[in-house]
């Protein structure tokens, strides 16, 4: 089974960030890495007027668009997909992030930022790492919040089996 790891806190906080670097040093490292980011808004990645948009107008439940570089899968929904049913869209990866989904029962790692609040969101067992400006003394591995090598290789301690790199 893909692990997944969420990477959660509050907004503002440096998520994004902390994603971005991970997905450098994984890459550095030469694993295939997917992203599922949480959008509790709703989103549309549709330009009103492009081909795309105009097939989900006149009905279309599903609407892939392909080319020599990317496929994107656009699916209309009933109701909003739970994040295991969402994973499992992703293929041919070695581990996959999620931005978000903090209630979800997975494996988390906390972005926390002094100044922008001021106690942790998620509980120390849910936890695996915490990336901060701060120190918590709570049996939580904390990791400097530009320290993605360090978060990388527990990453790889916990989920990832040897020799599994590409």
């Amino acid at each position: 089974m893909i692990p997944i790891i969420s990477v959660v806190g509050k907004s503002n906080v440096g998520k994004t960030t902390l994603l971005e670097k991970l997905l450098i040093e994984l890459k550095k490292r030469g694993y295939r890495v997917a992203t599922i980011k949480h959008d509790v808004h709703g989103f549309n990645i549709d330009q009103p007027g492009k081909d795309t948009w105009r097939h989900a107008q006149a009905g279309a439940d599903t609407v892939i668009i392909s080319s020599p570089a990317k496929v994107a899968l656009i699916s209309r929904v009933e109701q909003e997909k739970t994040l295991d049913q969402v994973a499992a869209m992703a293929v041919d990866v070695d581990i996959i992030f999620t931005e978000g989904y903090k209630q979800e029962n997975k494996p988390k790692i906390e972005v926390f930022r002094s100044g922008v609040y001021d106690e942790l969101l998620c509980e120390p067992h849910e936890l695996i790492a915490i990336a901060s400006d701060l120190q918590f003394d709570n049996g939580v591995p904390c990791f400097g919040l530009d320290d993605a090598a360090g978060l990388v290789d527990l990453i790889e301690k916990l989920y990832m089996k040897p020799g599994l790199q590409r």
